[in-house]
């Protein structure tokens, strides 16, 4: 086996693992917003699926509020060909100058891997898209999708390993979503004019119905409607930050599993990348 081979393998060995948390009930913590039915929640509480067929995909959101804490969700992805699918863990204020947090997981043909789209919007501005392949299948079973948010950055998480840091780069004038509250929202929609191999790949509606899985929702952050109580919280999500093992972690993830990241794309950005990017996050 070849040196990088053998990188690779022991990687994936090591990315291997469990989180644990404290799952809320979705019977409780959520409110299906869409769909027309197609949004399910099953075995009392603990299981949520959506689905999506020609006519519509379906959604749902947290019935809380957050300004900064910890989510973690377990997901079972679309399986088969799914094309044109788009599915969705992530969080969002409301407005033309919201903020999000965006874990999206794009389909594809069968045989073919997904992509884990990732990006960050602040006062309305997002184009910080980072995507990557899994060393897993993510349809087979379900697997833990977290992201971290605290005054110092946004960290994103796969089964407990961090694969991207945005850091708090204020003091360089790039903003960073620190006033406006967020819901947690999940969704399932078509996406096939640009999810898929650049749309090239359409969705096959005779696969129809799609669907995804969701479970094991822990969401940990301040729900107080005071922005300046939130920036004082002391729950431990406030604190947590990125060891060295950790940062070779997000590298090791980057440099195997990584397959675009807009810090390195010279024709979009002919002028020199933005300014967070020279801060390496």
């Amino acid at each position: 086996m070849m040196g990088r081979e053998r990188a690779v393998v022991l990687l994936a060995a090591c990315l291997l693992l469990v989180v644990v948390g404290v799952a809320g009930n979705f019977n409780e913590d959520v409110d299906i917003i869409w769909g027309d039915g197609r949004g399910k929640v099953l075995s009392d509480g603990q299981v949520l699926t959506l689905s999506m067929d020609r006519a519509s995909g379906s959604g749902f959101q947290s019935k809380s509020q957050y300004l900064y804490g910890r989510f973690d969700m377990q997901i079972k992805l679309v399986p088969g060909n799914s094309a044109g699918t788009v599915a969705t863990f992530y969080l969002s204020s409301q407005g033309s100058q919201h903020d999000e947090i965006d874990f999206e997981f794009l389909g594809n043909a069968s045989g073919e891997p997904y992509t884990v789209h990732t990006n960050v919007y602040s006062q309305g501005k997002g184009g910080r898209e980072q995507q990557f392949r899994m060393w897993f299948d993510p349809t087979k079973d379900f697997h833990t999708y977290s992201v971290l948010w605290n005054p110092n950055h946004i960290v994103f998480y796969v089964d407990g390993t961090p694969i991207r840091e945005f850091r708090n780069r204020e003091s360089m004038g790039v903003a960073f979503p620190k006033s406006q509250a967020m819901r947690v929202y999940g969704s399932l929609w078509n996406g096939e004019d640009w999810a898929t191999q650049g749309g090239r790949v359409k969705t096959d509606w005779s696969q129809a119905p799609f669907a995804v899985s969701y479970k094991a929702l822990a969401a940990a952050g301040c729900t107080s409607a005071d922005a300046a109580a939130c920036a004082r919280s002391n729950g431990k999500w406030m604190t947590q930050d990125l060891d060295k093992a950790a940062m070779d972690r997000i590298r090791a993830v980057q440099a195997n599993y990584m397959i675009y990241n807009y810090c390195t794309d010279t024709p979009r950005f002919p002028q020199g990348p933005p300014p967070e990017c020279s801060a390496n996050n």
